[in-house]
């Protein structure tokens, strides 16, 4: 069950980086995974042969792209002190 969370939350983080797009995911029996893209009520479009896990979500990710990472002042500031001190290093 683990591995179909992985796979899900991956398109789930896919639809939510995709404003109009309906994607989801298909499991086969043997266990490998597929991206369909609803095109309406009754069609969809299958977007990859079915694939392993690992290879799966990094197909996933790589659809649309990822939301930039969030950093806070702390964060920003760490990172300045470090740019700064590795000036000074060389």
């Amino acid at each position: 069950m683990a591995r179909s969370t992985k796979a899900s939350n991956a398109v789930l983080r896919l639809n939510q980086r995709s404003a109009q797009a309906a994607y989801s995911m298909v499991t086969t029996s043997d266990g490998h995974f597929y991206l369909v893209l609803a095109n309406g009520e009754e069609s969809s479009v299958k977007l990859n042969e079915p694939l392993e896990i690992d290879a799966f979500v990094s197909f996933v990710n790589g659809v649309s792209k990822q939301a930039p990472k969030k950093a806070s002042k702390f964060d920003l500031a760490f990172e300045e002190k470090l740019q700064r001190s590795g000036k000074k290093a060389e």
